[in-house]
């Protein structure tokens, strides 16, 4: 609340190919593993069978094999035969005669963000400190969940109201952003923290559209007779999921059908450079997970 009032007594003030081996793996391309008991110390296999990895990394993709073993028994004559079996499936790949999973991960969640306040004039030093205030005051709220703002801009238009004289009005906008400096501190051991993430950018959010919630009742409650030149315009918040993937992931509709919306390590023969949402292109590509083109 004290962030709250300071913003709304500043406002009066200033209104005066190949398969690559699994990192997984041991040095002959295997992993072994009892039930209950780990194979290293990020695979397991419960007591059902499953096979469970766990930060997945795209490093881990590739060709996976289980055989099973097991004896039957002839009721008459007591005679034991020896069964083996064998079960190939791919993880993010293709490959004949064989199944075809894949393992995927959330997109990074941002918000995009814009607010309006009024002002006086369109020219004059206090919409600057007006602008550096707000983006300080939220970075506050926000801090202590490894969120901060980016890429804040602002532009001063003359707005017509019906029935009411031209006023003039700061578009602000802004991105909430989950990777302050520090953020991996947050993640604890886990190598792939999307969650941890996502859930911390989720409370920034609730936060930020708080603040401003509070201040239109603040307005409105404590000017409802003289009303402030510089105020923030009630409803003006807009809010926008953005999602991207890490670089190396992309969104695949045709090829994951099941989770369009997840991030997908790009296969062999595709890329992806930065936090897009794509895998480009590059036949020189071969292995999955490729953030760069040859």
């Amino acid at each position: 609340m004290q962030a709250w009032l300071l913003l709304t007594a500043v406002l009066c003030h200033l209104a005066g190919s190949a398969w690559p081996r699994s990192s997984l793996l041991g040095e002959q391309g295997l992993v072994y593993g009892k039930v209950g008991h780990p194979g290293n110390n990020r695979i397991s296999i419960t007591e059902t069978g499953k096979l469970t990895v766990k930060d997945f990394l795209e490093l881990s993709s590739g060709l996976y094999t289980c055989t099973l073993s097991y004896k039957t028994i002839k009721a008459e004559t007591q005679e034991e035969t020896a069964v083996k079996k064998r079960y190939d499936f791919m993880i993010f790949g293709r490959h004949t005669g064989a199944l075809r999973y894949a393992a995927y991960r959330e997109p990074d969640y941002t918000y995009q963000m814009s607010v309006r306040f009024t002002t006086r004039s369109c020219v004059g030093g206090y919409n600057d400190q007006l602008f550096m205030l707000l983006r300080k005051i939220l970075n506050n709220l926000i801090s202590d969940l490894s969120c901060h703002v980016i890429e804040p801009s602002y532009k001063c238009h003359i707005v017509k109201i019906p029935e009411h004289d031209l006023t003039r009005e700061l578009f602000i906008t802004f991105q909430v952003n989950p990777f302050a400096p520090g953020w991996r501190g947050a993640c604890n051991e886990s190598v792939d923290c999307e969650d941890v993430t996502n859930r911390n950018i989720l409370k920034a959010r609730d936060r930020i559209e708080e603040f401003f919630r509070s201040q239109a009742s603040i307005f409105y409650r404590n000017f409802s007779k003289t009303v402030p030149v510089m105020h923030f315009v009630d409803h003006s918040l807009h809010v926008v999921r953005t999602d991207s993937c890490r670089p190396g992931f992309g969104k695949n509709e045709g090829l994951h059908s099941n989770c369009a919306s997840c991030c997908v390590v790009c296969s062999p023969g595709t890329f992806s450079p930065d936090v897009d949402v794509t895998c480009q292109v590059c036949v020189s590509v071969h292995d999955y997970g490729a953030k760069s083109c040859p």
